[in-house]
């Protein structure tokens, strides 16, 4: 009897010290006040055989949280892979801005977000879509967004139609299914969109990886010196592993297999060390030369053909993110974060996105989105906006206004005032008088190889076919004939359409 007790002590024993060496090994669970937690199996009740307790904080904090796990969903761009890099600036640009960005030999914290742009959060990466290419630049004068694309163009030109477009490309409301009559509905009455379009059926819309994308800025912007003086800019990372992409029985083929191939590509690259890499390159035009092309330069449905390119720095991503929520999820990109020697131009399309991305991130993260870590500037943020979920700014002044004398308070800088631009005429709601829609298709299209046009054609070819209104599918076909004759009389052929009628409908084109 002795001998069982004694064995029973030491049992008991053995199990004490268990659980100390266990609780030294483990930090303590608590609540998100910081409160330990007694006990996360079981929740309180009124009695083995009654109701559970409201009072149960940890129950109901438990609860709350698992159901607020997922902020709403991107509309666009919900699917996302992020990386941190750095980039390093190699040539002298100060003539044209005083940005420290561009300074010959700063290294700049980086994070970059890949995404698609259509399809939802969670779903195959090898849809055809267009694809997000967007820059965080930590820079010493503050955060600097650029929202780009792996394309250089958009499908259309006016932020007013944006809603319009997306709706036409998302699933029905009806049966939540994507479907061809939708958006060729939409694009029919949109002509600017043939040279998007064009490069999206192409090899371009479905990336094999992540690494072997170009990205564009997409819209012109301004660069600004210290004197004030303006110059328009594109800007452009060209992919020192080259593109690559799929045709459509590829990407199929590959779906089947991993269905996330372009993260785990990106993912796996950087944690082997090989860390890809893109150079940036500008294009810039004077003013005074704005007007010297067929088009209008602020067009974001244009590229600068023949506008040559400079090199002026280079960016590598070097690290995966700790956490995709904290990181990815939560990153907002604005293009109206700027920084002093880089401003908006007039394009219609980035003046609507000035307003759309900071609104859309409120709405999705809160009004303090922006003291979040991974949209945190590096450097010190001093102004009076206060208060809202999630403020965690230390305010210890009763000065929450400007201007004021009182010792301490934040003052402006004249230095960094916008640039001024010299305007003239009316104002007007109108169509751009230089629309050139078709030339630039036509262009992108001869400059692809054989295969890669028959892989356009089929992919193409194949959604107009499935378009059943007439007159939609035929005043597509007519905006691709515009654009090349081959180029459309070959998709006339896959739609088995009437060839004298796409011929008729492209000569009343402009």
């Amino acid at each position: 009897m002795k001998i069982k007790l004694l064995a029973s002590v030491i049992s008991l024993g053995m199990l004490i010290i268990g659980t100390q060496a266990s609780a030294a090994t483990h930090p303590q669970m608590t609540n998100d006040n910081g409160s330990p937690v007694g006990d996360n199996q079981n929740s309180q009740t009124a009695g083995e055989n009654g109701p559970v307790l409201l009072q149960d904080g940890h129950l109901i904090q438990k609860l709350q949280r698992f159901v607020r796990e997922r902020t709403p969903e991107r509309v666009v761009h919900a699917r996302g892979t992020g990386a941190f890099g750095e980039f390093i600036a190699d040539k002298d640009i100060s003539k044209l801005t005083e940005a420290a960005v561009f300074k010959p030999g700063t290294k700049t914290p980086v994070f970059v977000r890949f995404s698609t742009v259509i399809h939802p959060k969670g779903s195959p990466e090898e849809l055809r879509d267009p694809h997000g290419f967007a820059f965080k630049f930590y820079t010493t004068q503050g955060n600097w967004d650029l929202v780009g694309l792996d394309e250089p163009v958009f499908f259309i030109r006016d932020a007013m139609k944006f809603p319009d477009m997306i709706h036409s490309l998302k699933p029905s409301p009806v049966t939540n299914v994507q479907d061809p009559n939708r958006l060729f509905d939409f694009f029919s009455h949109q002509p600017e969109s043939t040279h998007m379009l064009t490069r999206i059926y192409s090899f371009r819309g479905i990336p094999s990886s992540y690494r072997k994308v170009d990205g564009w800025g997409v819209h012109t912007f301004k660069l600004v010196n210290a004197q004030g003086e303006v110059t328009y800019v594109k800007f452009h990372f060209k992919s020192h592993q080259g593109n690559e992409g799929y045709n459509i029985h590829q990407a199929m083929a590959e779906q089947g297999k991993d269905f996330n191939n372009l993260t785990n590509d990106l993912y796996n690259n950087i944690a082997k060390g090989n860390h890809p890499v893109w150079d940036l390159y500008i294009q810039t035009l004077k003013p005074e030369q704005l007007d010297n092309f067929a088009y209008n330069p602020l067009d974001d449905t244009k590229e600068w053909l023949g506008v040559p390119e400079t090199k002026i720095g280079t960016l590598t991503l070097n690290k995966v993110p700790d956490n995709f929520f904290q990181s990815t999820e939560t990153v907002a990109f604005d293009p109206s974060n700027m920084v002093p020697g880089i401003e908006p131009s007039e394009d219609r399309m980035l003046q609507g996105r000035l307003f759309s991305y900071a609104d859309a991130h409120m709405y999705r993260l809160g009004a303090n989105y922006q003291q979040l870590p991974i949209n945190r500037p590096r450097v010190a943020v001093h102004n009076y906006n206060q208060d809202g979920i999630g403020d965690q700014a230390q305010t210890d002044s009763d000065v929450n206004y400007q201007p004021s004398v009182t010792e301490g308070s934040v003052s402006d800088n004249p230095a960094y005032k916008a640039v001024q631009t010299t305007l003239s005429g009316t104002t007007q709601q109108k169509l751009i008088s230089k629309t050139d829609n078709y030339e630039q298709a036509g262009t992108y299209y001869r400059s692809l190889t054989q295969q890669q046009q028959d892989d356009l054609i089929e992919a193409l070819g194949g959604d107009l076919a499935k378009v059943k209104n007439i007159q939609v599918r035929q005043a597509m076909l007519s905006h691709f004939y515009k654009a090349d004759t081959t180029y459309g009389t070959r998709l006339t052929m896959w739609t088995k359409d009437n060839i004298e009628t796409i011929k008729a409908l492209a000569k009343k084109l402009n």
